[in-house]
């Protein structure tokens, strides 16, 4: 199955975005796909799509993505209702901390080995002459 996604390009910290095809599996940063349809500037909010292409795709069978249908529908490429976009949630500095304490009060709730005196008196070996 093919896929219709943004794929991102650009310096750090100046994101640009190309929609492009690629097969469903493939991610967007191996560097296979099929054909660039556009792309996207969210800084300047400036857009191409080369609709007639994206509609070629689309009736070959290639799905968009919930951030690209919803563009497509701005556009006015198609038509439908927009999608709800939910990004994954990353983690933050605070989160980090809590889940370390979370480890460490695990750790806690082990049973502890004997103190090291305690193993210590066990008598020595023998001298080997």
């Amino acid at each position: 199955m093919l896929r219709l996604r943004l794929r991102r390009v650009g310096k750090k910290n100046s994101p640009a975005f190309r929609l492009i095809v690629t097969p469903r599996r493939t991610g967007p940063k191996t560097g296979r796909f099929l054909e660039i349809l556009g792309f996207y500037n969210p800084r300047t909010h400036e857009k191409g799509i080369e609709k007639e292409r994206v509609l070629y795709w689309m009736s070959k069978g290639a799905q968009p993505s919930n951030t690209v249908r919803n563009m497509l529908i701005s556009e006015g490429v198609i038509e439908g209702r927009k999608v709800r976009v939910v990004h994954r949630k990353k983690k933050g500095k605070e989160e980090e901390k809590t889940a370390g304490i979370k480890v460490a009060e695990s750790a806690e709730s082990k049973p502890k080995a004997a103190p090291a005196n305690e193993i210590a008196t066990v008598s020595p070996a023998p001298p080997v002459a």
